[in-house]
């Protein structure tokens, strides 16, 4: 079980914010979370109330506070960083938001008339089931996994994103009327046509993006080759051995890499092709990589995969002889695009040359009645800017279905 920041903690953190007159936290939150107002509530000891504005405003709050890039975000832009350290804002609202989820009455707000199916359940789904659900929708949920969560779950690793907190999302999602099947994959076999055939009036689509890009160089079909977002899935099941080199510098390149000193390696070593100053995993994340151990190689581009090891050369010009690092498994970790099960079984929605779904400012795609949003629109992207951008099509399906059911409203998101 995990455990929640101790209150004294949160509360000597929440007196050092200064009120700012013109918080520059709230301007760097996508979300635009209303943070001294909200931290202003909890010194009042208003904690419900304050976590009834945090997940109004985002109904992944409590996930956000562990999973967000805040030294990007709200925490960046605190002035206290400018010359020490920032308000740890991340651990105020995660103990706000976890106890206000173990309190919330979960009761519907409205009763529309309606029947959405939501195809895929990572951050995009779980805001849009949330928000419809407590406008009285009848919601089902379809996940191709075997639990909901999507990369929350299968993606990102238990040692920042406790599995529990999942669940207690599932169950309030429950206790809201939303039903969720399960190992259940939409394209193949039952298509969006047939959810329309069974009566749905709206179809959501955000299923992420689950295909791994590759590096296009030989041995990438090895047995001891593996793709990171594969492995996250389920490390238990793999035998990595005791060295690792995990090739990428992001956000899942260092959880595959801290996942995998977590599951018995005993050297990882992370390759990139650039240097320090250009890795796009947050600073939090590299710390905690080398807090685990890990060595980094920067100015290091594989050019084939063997069962040894990495053959690779320099790419900061000072030498051009060709390399070798042993190494037992090798982990891809160089992004992912979007798998096309939904879209090539089902007529008029439109891929740009990404494969990725094409949609107006509301979510709408170019088939009637579908809408997408998350990374299968935008590509891999933080939580947060996947619930922004959620809460725009939910209420643009909300319209929808109520202009279909034959109220007069307007077309607007």
């Amino acid at each position: 079980m995990y455990e929640l920041p101790i209150q004294n903690d949160v509360m000597a953190e929440a007196s050092r914010c200064l009120k700012c007159k013109n918080p520059k936290c709230r301007q760097g939150c996508p979300i635009g979370t209303e943070i001294p107002e909200v931290i202003e509530m909890l010194l009042q000891g208003k904690t419900y109330e304050a976590g009834e504005v945090l997940f109004k405003n985002n109904p992944l709050s409590v996930i956000c506070s562990l999973v967000c890039p805040h030294e990007r975000q709200c925490e960046g832009n605190c002035v206290l960083g400018i010359k020490g350290d920032p308000v740890k804002i991340g651990q105020i609202e995660h103990y706000i938001s976890s106890e206000y989820m173990e309190n919330k009455v979960c009761s519907k707000e409205g009763e529309h008339v309606g029947k959405v199916a939501i195809v895929g359940s990572g951050p995009a789904g779980l805001s849009i089931a949330n928000i419809l659900a407590l406008k009285g929708y009848d919601i089902t949920i379809y996940e191709a996994h075997d639990k909901i969560g999507g990369v929350l779950r299968y993606g990102i690793p238990e040692f920042r994103l406790p599995k529990e907190i999942l669940d207690k999302v599932q169950y309030q999602l429950e206790k809201l009327g939303v039903k969720i099947r399960p190992n259940t994959l939409i394209g193949p076999l039952l298509t969006v046509e047939d959810l329309f055939n069974d009566g749905y009036d709206a179809v959501f689509i955000g299923t992420g993006v689950w295909n791994p890009k590759r590096l296009n160089i030989p041995g990438e079909t090895l047995w001891n080759v593996h793709f990171a977002i594969d492995y996250l899935k389920n490390p238990d099941v793999y035998k990595l051995g005791d060295k690792v080199c995990v090739i990428g510098a992001g956000n899942v390149a260092m959880d595959a890499a801290r996942t995998a000193v977590r599951h018995g390696a005993k050297q990882v070593e992370i390759m990139y092709r650039r240097g320090r100053e250009d890795v796009s995993a947050t600073n939090h994340e590299v710390d905690g990589a080398l807090e685990d151990g890990i060595r980094f190689r920067f100015y290091e581009s594989p050019v084939k995969l063997t069962e040894e090891g990495v053959a690779y050369t320099k790419t900061d010009g000072s030498d051009d002889t060709e390399f070798f690092m042993d190494a037992d498994s090798i982990i891809v970790a160089v992004s992912q695009g979007p798998k096309s099960n939904i879209i090539s079984k089902t007529k008029d929605i439109t891929t740009n040359h990404k494969g990725l779904v094409v949609t107006d400012m509301c979510g709408k795609t170019t088939k009637e009645g579908v809408f997408a949003s998350g990374d299968v629109v935008t590509g891999a992207n933080t939580v947060v800017e996947a619930v922004k951008y959620s809460k725009n099509v939910a209420e643009a399906i909300h319209n929808y279905v109520r202009r279909k059911k034959g109220e007069n409203v307007e077309e607007a998101c």
